[in-house]
């Protein structure tokens, strides 16, 4: 800190409006990256491996980092050098990508300037550099919330009857959560004896961590247990300890209700001192969307189609319930399905329809397979290879895995990855993501970008046995992988604009979302589906009911994005976060008007505290900016449509479309404005068309 502070004041001191390009950004880059590559590091520490001494450590150096980067945002002196930059250039119609790299580089940075508070002074300058700090505090705090809420909460079944159909990998799973917690409590001094796990006897711990939460609502037989299980989740960090664990004192401290509305008004009265309407016009300023109409255009284009196909859905997992489920599903007993039926019947519906369960596919899922297929895949397309390389490089955790990524015409190291693929509830964070390690850039002399992939699979249970996968985190492995591919295939070497750095928000999940389509290609399939202990293929019939499953529940699944999407866009466009106190409306109150139109065949309950387990947009990036999982599907459905439209059984041609895949989205970066490049892929501008296609919604 102390560095970067002394090295970039000498520097403004030589800069002026006659500065050249040279002179200018690639000096800031390698001020910069020292500091970014340190606390990426804690960051992503924080994230993986969290306890109290790190924790402390990051909250204690957190304002001093964002001092030191408001620093540079809003420095005059560094504004008017890349304004001169820019006038310099204009009329320069130079099409070389080195060019357009520098270009979008000075023009991004001159945005982030702005909306950084460059153009601020005096009192409003003080104030905004304030809410600032406060900002990334609550962000901060919001997150840790969560995640202690979620370590905090376990359900313990004793009973056997109340597991009973429940997949032999979910009994594993929680009767090893259950001996963890033993062996945890002996090293505390509180427990005697421990025998090994029992997935058959018990006891079978329930928490709420991704892998083991999903299973207990897909698989839980005891609907009192579910409705308990499901209560906890959506009341995490909220006002509302009813469903806490027992025993849980810390609770009410976790609430994240005032932090919303303290991180609503602060992003109010920001985008305000900066010129605009709210904080989603602020959002937009730098994403693809042009404004917050379109994004609900585009919302209310998919909805048309999806709502209708969710009631049916719906529809049909009721009547499923009402004929399987006994007396007290029926009509006379159950109005409608609560929130704690609907994923069980969900599934019961997918089974019966296509006599296919996910624990007879598991065995086909094997980790080190997946893995195996997936390289396969972008070795066949993409013309790289991935070897294991570990040890080469430290780890945080002995489940972490290293890889080295080659070209494989020239054979020369061009990336490498960290893999940290298993849920640890007790020191990481829950969901799926990738972040960078080290981003390639001319300036900082690396050639070799890295990223962080880090996923919330099933851990292996037992010594015997690989982790054996649901489908979901096969896909969710392919997504964030397709996020470091464009990390780590870029050709682009201006470090601001290299891999996903620069890309639009909205179009960043282009390349991930691409990814999940080839885990319906059959050849993809078939180079990793093998029986881990006979090593039998995927039985033909089952290939093809994992085809017909993928339109199944869409129109649920569509709603859903559409709804999280869109109480975002509204949360941070027309809600006032002041007016509460006069008897305006609530958070809640939107949630639930938001809701009424996109899911309104599974409205959410009256405690319902969703928002404040929201990470991606309180305590993320996302905020006024969900809706880019849905604005990106559109642009990667139809990427994925090249594919199909010359045959995926046609190889060569599907070389051919990769590799022009590889050299367009995967390549540019951030240096090419991602419309421009995905016509460059395309020949055209995207359409829905492929998106609704694949999702059934025709």
């Amino acid at each position: 800190l102390a560095k970067i502070d002394t090295d970039f004041t000498a520097l403004e001191s030589e800069l002026s409006s006659a500065s050249p390009y040279d002179d200018v950004l690639p000096k800031v880059e390698q001020i910069q990256f020292p500091l970014g590559y340190v606390w990426g590091i804690a960051g992503h520490l924080n994230g993986v491996k969290n306890g109290e001494e790190l924790r402390g450590a990051y909250e204690l150096n957190q304002p001093s980092v964002v001092q030191a980067m408001t620093k540079f945002s809003q420095s005059r002196a560094l504004y008017d050098a890349l304004e001169g930059i820019e006038k310099s250039w204009e009329g320069d119609d130079s099409s070389s990508f080195e060019m357009k790299q520098k270009k979008r580089a000075v023009s991004n940075s001159i945005r982030s300037m702005k909306l950084g508070g460059v153009g601020l002074d005096g009192e409003e300058k003080e104030r905004f550099n304030t809410m600032r700090m406060r900002l990334a505090e609550l962000s901060t705090t919001f997150g840790n919330h969560v995640m202690d809420s979620t370590k905090a909460y376990a359900y313990t079944v004793t009973d056997p009857k109340d597991v009973e159909g429940v997949p032999e990998s979910a009994r594993g799973m929680w009767a090893n959560a259950h001996y963890q917690y033993l062996v945890s409590k002996a090293a505390e001094g509180e427990a005697g004896d421990i025998e090994k796990p029992n997935a058959e006897a018990g006891p079978w711990r329930v928490t709420l961590d991704g892998p083991s939460y999903v299973a207990a609502l897909s698989h839980l037989p005891n609907r009192d247990i579910r409705e308990k299980i499901y209560k906890a989740s959506v009341t995490r960090a909220s006002e509302i300890t009813d469903y806490t664990a027992e025993g849980d004192e810390k609770a009410i401290e976790r609430d994240n209700v005032p932090l919303i509305y303290e991180i609503l008004k602060l992003k109010s009265e920001m985008s305000t001192l900066l010129g605009f309407s709210n904080y989603a016009e602020q959002s937009l300023a730098s994403k693809m969307a042009p404004t917050v109409d379109s994004v609900k255009e585009l919302s209310d284009l998919i909805a048309e189609k999806a709502l209708p196909a969710a009631l049916k859905d719906m529809e049909e997992v009721t009547n499923m319930a009402r004929a399987n489920g006994g007396e007290e599903y029926s009509e006379e007993n159950l109005e409608k399905l609560q929130p704690w039926d609907t994923t069980f019947w969900t599934e019961r519906l997918k089974e019966s329809k296509f006599d296919l369960k996910e624990e007879e596919l598991r065995p086909f899922f094997a980790l080190p397979a997946v893995l195996d297929g997936m390289f396969g895949l972008v070795e066949r397309i993409f013309g790289i290879e991935v070897k294991a390389a570990d040890g080469e490089a430290e780890v945080w955790h002995p489940d972490v895995k290293f890889f080295n990524v080659y070209d494989v015409e020239s054979k020369e190291q061009i990336a490498s990855f960290y893999l940290d693929p298993y849920s640890r509830p007790e020191n990481k964070r829950g969901g799926a993501w990738m972040d960078v390690c080290i981003g390639k850039s001319d300036a900082c002399e690396r050639k070799i970008p890295v990223a962080y992939l880090t996923c919330n699979g099933s851990p292996p249970v037992g010594d015997d046995k690989p982790s054996l996968m649901t489908f979901r985190e096969v896909e969710t492995l392919f997504h964030e992988f397709g996020h470091g591919l464009q990390h780590m295939l870029t050709t682009a070497n201006v470090g601001d604009v290299a891999g996903i750095n620069g890309v639009e928000w909205d179009a960043v999940e282009l390349p991930s979302q691409f990814m999940e389509n080839w885990c319906y290609d059959k050849e993809t399939v078939y180079g990793f589906a093998k029986h881990y202990e006979t090593g039998e293929p995927l039985p033909e019939e089952m290939f093809e009911k994992l085809n017909e499953q993928k339109t199944f529940a869409a129109g649920l699944m569509a709603c859903r994005q559409l709804y999280f999407g869109m109480l975002d866009m509204e949360l941070h466009s027309n809600f006032d976060p002041t007016a509460v106190e006069n008897g305006g409306e609530t958070i809640f109150d939107v949630q639930k008007r938001v809701a009424s139109k996109y899911i309104p065949h599974t409205m959410p309950l009256d405690i319902d505290r969703f928002l404040c387990a929201f990470n991606h947009i309180f305590g993320g990036g996302y905020a006024a900016g969900y809706y880019s999982y849905k604005w990106a599907e559109v642009m990667s459905a139809d990427a994925f449509g090249a594919f199909e439209d010359v045959g995926l059984d046609n190889e060569e041609a599907v070389q051919e479309v990769g590799r022009r895949f590889r050299n367009t989205v995967l390549s540019l970066g951030g240096g090419v404005e991602p419309m421009e490049v995905f016509k460059q892929f395309r020949g055209r501008e995207p359409t829905p068309d492929a998106l609704l296609r694949h999702n059934g919604l025709m």
